[in-house]
Order: C-alpha cells, then structure tokens, then sequence
C-alpha cells in the first residue's frame, strides 16, 4: 500500500494568469481539486511541500489527503505542469476521490530473483516494454508497485499482464489487451554464435 501523504493548502480568491504568477514569486503553487460530483475549487500550495513530495517517487500513485480551510479532502494527484526550463511546478490537478470510488493509477512494476532467471544467469537481457502498469482499484489498495518474479525464466521468454500476480482488490486497466511486459532477449554474442552453428 502506498503510504498517504498530507499536503497543507489554502484557498486562492482569484484566478487567472497575472495571480498565478503572484502566488509563484511567493513560492506557492497554484492547484485546482475537482471531481467527485463537486465544484472545482482553486487552492494554492507550498512549492518546496510539493517538490518534496513529487522526489518520493511515488507521489502519482498515492492517496494526497489537502487540508485546506479546516477540512481534509482525499485526493489523488493527476498532473502536474512543470517549467521547460527551470522544472518548477508551475500548477497540479487533484482528483476528489471516496473510498468506495475505484480510481485508475500507473504503478511501477519492479522486476525481482532476476539470479534465479537461467537466461538473465547465460547474459540474456531483461527488455522491459512496460515500465508501468495502469491499474484500477480502490484509493486505499493502491500497491507501492507491482512486482514480477522472473524465477525460472530463460531467453525468449516473455511476461504479459496475465502472468502478473496483483494483489486483492486490484485489476489491470486493459487486461483484455495482455500487452506484453517485458521478454528475456540473448545477447548478442550468443545470438551470433547461435547464427554459425544453424549455418555448419
């Protein structure tokens, strides 16, 4: 379970460009929370809270409790837009969520026992194709990742999203389309070795 982050904000009175722009030169961020069946409210948060809190690494794929005018909304992060040149955030979306409400969210997929792969131990090489993994559930099962065992794997063998064991309470978003996951390549020197003994 990804842990729940809280993040202090307070409500913004005015909107547009030119108030944006006040609030990022006092180090606040503008951030909007919507859905939920609710107004959209404006609110403005600290910039270094933020930037602390998106460096965790998974700050996409947890619940972001907003404490703003005495109230706590649950929340889950669904963008943030950056500088092109600096990287500061410049303004984030929140999604209202309810703990019946079953939210899509990218997981990282994090690959384990590749020493007990015999193709990883002969030099094949591990070729992810999805380094994250879309997923529907609950706010409160949202997984820190999602975890592949390659135990036993050789070269040419390759994961789908079926073959992904997801814990209870969570599915694939497109499990229909069982996209690949990553394959076991050989390296190159065994492929051209392979190459001249199909050739004598």
């Amino acid at each position: 379970m990804s842990e729940t982050l809280h993040l202090p904000a307070e409500t913004r009175d005015r909107v547009g460009k030119g108030a944006s722009r006040s609030l990022r030169r006092t180090g606040r961020v503008p951030a909007v929370i919507y859905g939920n069946k609710e107004d959209p409210l404006s609110v403005h948060v600290e910039e270094k809270e933020l930037v602390r809190q998106l460096m965790t690494g998974h700050f996409f794929n947890s619940i972001v409790e907003i404490e703003v005018g005495g109230k706590t909304v649950r929340t889950l992060p669904k963008d943030v837009a950056f500088h092109p040149v600096s990287d500061r955030p410049l303004h984030a979306d929140f999604l209202r969520v309810s703990a019946d409400h079953k939210v899509h969210v990218n997981v990282p997929v994090v690959f384990i026992n590749e020493a007990a792969s015999p193709g990883l131990k002969r030099g094949g090489v591990l070729n992810i194709v999805l380094h994250d993994l879309d997923v529907v559930c609950a706010p409160d099962a949202i997984p820190d990742d999602v975890v592949v065992d390659v135990t036993g794997l050789d070269v040419g063998a390759s994961i789908h999203i079926h073959d992904i064991k997801l814990p209870a309470g969570v599915t694939a978003a497109h499990a229909d389309r069982d996209d690949t996951v990553a394959t076991i390549v050989a390296p190159s020197g065994l492929r051209s070795q392979e190459g001249d003994t199909t050739k004598g």
